[in-house]
């Protein structure tokens, strides 16, 4: 399967409809100008079309799989990933105070439609890991971020989401676990 990102598609978004100039007027934006943003699409272009897009094909053949204790992952993923995390995707949008790059969700945004649109299954751990990284932003500990945004966003760790029943599998309204007050406050 081959991919061609539309980046002539997503500058013109970014500048005519979204106003990645006014963007780049605020504080801390300062470098997210048309010329980083051109650049910043353009590699994550060559990334998910020439490493993730590829992927799909193998991924269909030789899907991920769990026998006797132990995963295995699916031929590629696993140097696919590595070269995500070495090239920082993961934390185009996190905080430089905890290793991100800091640049505006307008122009990781674009980033991330690539890697969906190049490779669905690949794309879904980047998803969880930026949601473990977004929740503990807004709600964890200054301690808890020192501990652990440094590691999702490098990819040593990855986020994962945990909220299936066997009868539910992926279908969370069949999900039955509810919590229930207790007297004490618990």
């Amino acid at each position: 399967m081959s991919y061609t990102a539309p980046i002539k598609d997503m500058m013109f978004a970014m500048q005519e409809l979204a106003g990645l100039e006014d963007i780049a007027a605020l504080p801390g934006f300062e470098d997210a100008n048309a010329e980083t943003a051109q650049a910043v699409l353009e590699e994550s272009a060559k990334l998910c079309g020439e490493v993730l897009a590829p992927l799909n094909v193998e991924g269909d053949r030789n899907p991920s799989s769990w026998k006797d204790g132990h995963v295995t992952a699916t031929p590629g993923f696993a140097d696919a990933f590595r070269q995500f995390a070495a090239g920082g995707w993961q934390g185009v949008q996190h905080p430089v105070e905890y290793e991100g790059q800091g640049l505006p969700k307008l122009i990781a945004t674009a980033c991330i439609e690539m890697l969906n649109a190049s490779n669905l299954s690949f794309a879904l751990c980047p998803l969880l890991t930026d949601g473990a990284i977004e929740a503990l932003l807004t709600a964890g500990t200054e301690a808890q971020k020192q501990t652990y945004v440094p590691k999702l966003i490098s990819g040593e760790w990855t986020g994962t989401m945990n909220l299936t029943e066997p009868q539910a599998g992926s279908d969370l309204a069949l999900v039955r676990t509810r919590a229930e007050p207790q007297g004490d406050g618990s």
